[in-house]
């Protein structure tokens, strides 16, 4: 016995802005790459790469979108929802990877400096942040309802925060000549990408590995079932999430003699579930007292 179908995937309302800033970030990824062997700067040259990175996550997080609206078969009943779970942590594990070569390569220039030119540098960093200011301002509402879309919009705030150093590093380097600023500024920035993607990453594994909701308390979920008149008990309650903003539950549900052929049990269960938390498909296998001592439940 079940809710009603699923439908369309978050992040496909939020098309329109991935497809502007991943136009914006291609652009200023090719900008910073001219800029990079222009000036010889590490920092730019660190930024440049993540552009590149975040340009090929939202093509990603675009093409997640597009296959997670095709409606589902008999074989995938869920349709592909689940791929924009899978393009998420594709993000993740590419920013790690960028994080990492930043490090790595910053802590390289730092026993090697070399000239750069502060004031191009400055030039390329005022483009790259009011580019990426302009995508965080698209992505900012996506970012709160979809997985795929707080990916993206992590990796345009961090391309923000790398946008930010360029500039720092040109106004110090023209001030006092300290070249090493440039590789300091790009292992800040590698170290300041590592925290949001691990978060990233972990709800992804989390999605995955079909573990309940971090909004959703199974205890309370059970305590207001087992408040509706004719239920007795409820046991083997899952709940998990296909991609996000699609939640979803099951439960057995052990309910007073008669009561499985009235068909209003189900139509209250559904009802308690949406409108206290928010679920809006669910299945429910309703039995009678006693039936659970013939079953292998995974929990209780």
């Amino acid at each position: 016995m079940t809710g009603h179908a699923h439908n369309g995937t978050v992040t496909g309302r939020h098309r329109p802005a991935l497809i502007t800033a991943l136009v914006l970030s291609t652009l200023v990824a090719i900008a910073e790459v001219i800029g990079a062997v222009i000036t010889g700067s590490l920092v730019l040259v660190a930024d440049a790469a993540h552009m590149t990175a975040d340009a090929a996550g939202l093509g990603l997080s675009l093409l997640a979108a597009y296959i997670a609206a095709r409606p589902p078969t008999a074989r995938r009943t869920f349709g592909y929802a689940r791929a924009e779970i899978l393009a998420a942590m594709a993000n993740a594990v590419l920013l790690l990877g960028m994080a990492t070569f930043i490090v790595v390569d910053a802590i390289r220039r730092l026993a090697s400096p070399v000239a750069v030119d502060s004031g191009l540098l400055i030039v390329f960093g005022v483009i790259a942040l009011c580019a990426n200011a302009v995508s965080l301002l698209l992505l900012r509402r996506g970012q709160a309802e979809s997985l795929n879309v707080r990916g993206a919009f992590l990796e345009v705030a961090s391309d923000t925060l790398g946008a930010a150093a360029v500039i720092v590093t040109g106004v110090v380097i023209a001030a006092t000549g300290f070249t090493r600023v440039d590789p300091i500024a790009s292992l800040v920035i590698g170290l300041l990408i590592l925290p949001r993607t691990w978060r990233l990453l972990r709800e992804t594994i989390d999605v995955l590995l079909e573990a309940s909701p971090r909004d959703m308390d199974l205890s309370e979920i059970r305590r207001h079932m087992t408040g509706l008149p004719g239920v007795r008990d409820v046991h083997d309650l899952h709940a998990w999430t296909i991609t996000s903003g699609l939640p979803v539950l099951s439960a057995h549900v052990v309910v007073d003699p008669g009561t499985i052929e009235d068909g209003r049990m189900l139509d209250r269960l559904q009802d308690c579930l949406r409108g206290h938390f928010d679920v809006e498909h669910s299945t429910f296998q309703l039995e009678p007292a006693g039936h659970a001592a013939h079953e292998r439940p995974m929990h209780d």
